[in-house]
């Protein structure tokens, strides 16, 4: 996937893959890969790429987004039925595809008017909801090293079919899972096997439970197009931090966090087609909102007087014509009214964002030197008798956060407040955002777009020695947990392979796990079961059987590692947060 090619709705991808001879689909991947070694010229709202000396691929995106199978064009003889046009939609980026007139309200968002709860879903939407399962499951089946071009193509048509049947939300989950297979098989620095296990999870379970539901379960799974924008009348907003955005998609940009007088968080947001130079300079680019000139970077320190707003549910707020904003007055982070997001306890904020909620941390914390993990190098920290360990929120080279992690290492014993975004695990864990400066009381860090220095430090900090440290995850989960993951790149293959140790389900079983023994056994039976017709030979694989084993093991897993984590925190969390998250 390449950021220098505009981005292109699962429609057209899907359109143009169809229309490939087979002999043409068994060479897709290869031309792909071809294509993404060509270079890209952009001339305004047209991308050109040379395939060879005498023809070239042409993408057309008015508005910055390809969204006609006509918008790219290649000079070859075999187009447009051609190797070339396909390519380059299976190469760029996965575009949202706009809603339709009627939905669209301010600022391009969803309307958001409440519709009565269906009893159950229409015989159009149970078809694309299994169509989105068949899809995923026959990725899962391949694994990301086997899902090529082709399978992300037929996924991306049934995430299409499942918009146009009124299933954004199988849609959009659709999408998520062929964003992140590509940023498997390209190396990109931003993909995480996690993420992608919880996207395929997301989109199987979402998928598998639609057929069947019926009131607010079906609503919650349908989703919603677009959030709705309400009005909000006027806001006074005080700036928390700015956090860069570089995602494995090929977007980037900046997230500027404020708080009112309340402590209600609401974001600005300026995120568009691009790569790292875009995710480091939009922090200097004005915020979009009313007509004031405060830039992202001005704003995390700033304030903002708001009238006649507007605010996604999520609390991003909306850029729409009726919108005035002007500059105001910031607070520190320990003045009022900033000073009470860092008052609620820490279980208590854990067990909120474990329940569905923000999941932001305001934590006050005493550094305490580093410790060594498998991913890298991490702070450790005090935080009100947890030992915390505080990860880079994101690794790209282009981005501070890993430099600043290494020089707030020399910082030990400093009681600082952070803010950081909760990461599940079996021990305190979360990702650094943003910092009190270590000799600068009253002043803050964005660590992905500020850049500490040596002098930024107490005098004489040194960095001590990295500690080797036991995970904390003393029940064997990770027997279990895996197996769930080693299925995401290799495919079922893998586990066919691997074969079943007895040992584990048993082990699993004979310290409190049964239920985790059992879906393990099922797993690998499910990988190993393979039937032959009567001279011998494999029949094809009941791939939606594999992904119903995979898909219940994957479920337990991230239900008992939640508890694992609240556990951790000494959180509350409810039994269940959210009813797409159940088989």
């Amino acid at each position: 996937m390449s950021p220098d090619l505009p981005p292109v709705v699962p429609s057209v991808t899907a359109e143009l893959v169809a229309a490939l001879s087979p002999r043409l689909r068994k060479r897709l991947d290869a031309g792909v890969t071809k294509l993404l070694a060509r270079p890209a010229v952009r001339e305004g709202d047209t991308v050109r790429i040379a395939v060879d000396d005498e023809t070239d691929v042409v993408l057309r995106a008015p508005g910055g987004t390809v969204t006609g199978a006509d918008a790219i064009h290649c000079g070859c003889l075999l187009a447009p039925d051609c190797l070339h046009r396909a390519a380059a939609a299976s190469a760029a980026p996965v575009a949202e595809e706009a809603p339709a007139p009627a939905e669209v309200t301010e600022a391009g968002e969803g309307t958001g008017t409440a519709q009565p709860e269906p009893d159950a879903a229409t015989a159009e939407q149970r078809a694309a909801a299994r169509a989105v399962f068949d899809a995923a499951a026959a990725v899962l089946e391949a694994g990301t090293d086997g899902a090529g071009a082709v399978l992300q193509a037929e996924l991306l048509h049934a995430a299409h079919t499942a918009r146009l049947a009124g299933l954004p939300r199988a849609s959009a989950a659709a999408v998520s899972v062929v964003t992140g297979v590509r940023a498997a098989r390209s190396a990109d620095p931003g993909h995480r096997l996690t993420d992608l296990a919880g996207a395929l999870a997301g989109v199987l379970g979402v998928a598998h439970r639609l057929p069947h539901a019926t009131g607010p379960d079906l609503t919650e799974l349908r989703g919603t197009v677009r959030q709705p924008y309400r009005p909000d009348g006027s806001l006074r907003l005080y700036g928390l931090f700015s956090e860069p955005v570089l995602t494995a998609t090929g977007y980037a940009g900046a997230v500027t966090w404020t708080a009112d007088a309340d402590g209600r968080l609401y974001t600005v947001s300026d995120v568009a087609p691009g790569g790292p130079a875009r995710a480091t300079g939009a922090a200097d680019r004005a915020v979009r909102i009313g007509d004031t000139a405060l830039t992202h970077r001005e704003l995390s320190r700033a304030g903002l007087a708001v009238s006649g707003a507007t605010v996604s549910p999520t609390g991003r707020l909306g850029a729409g014509a009726g919108v005035r904003a002007v500059r105001a007055s910031g607070a520190a982070w320990r003045a009022e009214p900033l000073d009470r997001l860092w008052a609620v306890p820490a279980a208590e904020q854990v067990a909120r964002a474990l329940n569905g909620g923000q999941d932001l941390l305001f934590l006050e914390v005493t550094l305490a030197g580093t410790v060594r993990e498998a991913t890298g190098d991490c702070l450790l920290a005090d935080c009100a008798g947890l030992p915390l360990r505080l990860a880079t929120a994101h690794d790209d080279p282009a981005l501070p956060h890993r430099d600043n992690l290494r020089l707030l290492a020399a910082a030990g014993g400093s009681r600082l407040r952070i803010v950081a975004r909760l990461a599940p695990g079996p021990y305190p864990r979360a990702l650094l955002l943003a910092v009190e400066h270590p000799t600068d009381p009253g002043a803050r860090v964005d660590l992905g777009l500020d850049r500490l220095r040596r002098a930024d430090l107490p005098a004489g900090a040194v960095a001590p020695p990295a500690r080797a440290m036991a995970t904390g995850d003393e029940a064997p989960l990770h027997l279990l947990r895996r197996r769930v993951h080693q299925v995401v790149p290799g495919g079922r293959r893998v586990l066919a392979l691997a074969g079943n140790r007895p040992g584990d389900g048993a082990r699993l079983r004979r310290l409190g796990l049964a239920t985790a023994g059992d879906l393990l056994d099922d797993l690998h039976a499910a990988a190993a079961d393979r039937s032959r017709d009567t001279f011998g030979r494999l029949l094809p694989a009941d791939t939606g059987h594999f992904a119903r084993a995979w898909l219940a093991a994957a479920v337990y897993t991230d239900e008992v590692e939640r508890a694992l984590c609240a556990a951790a925190w000494g959180a509350a969390v409810n039994e269940v947060s959210s009813p797409g998250r159940t088989l």
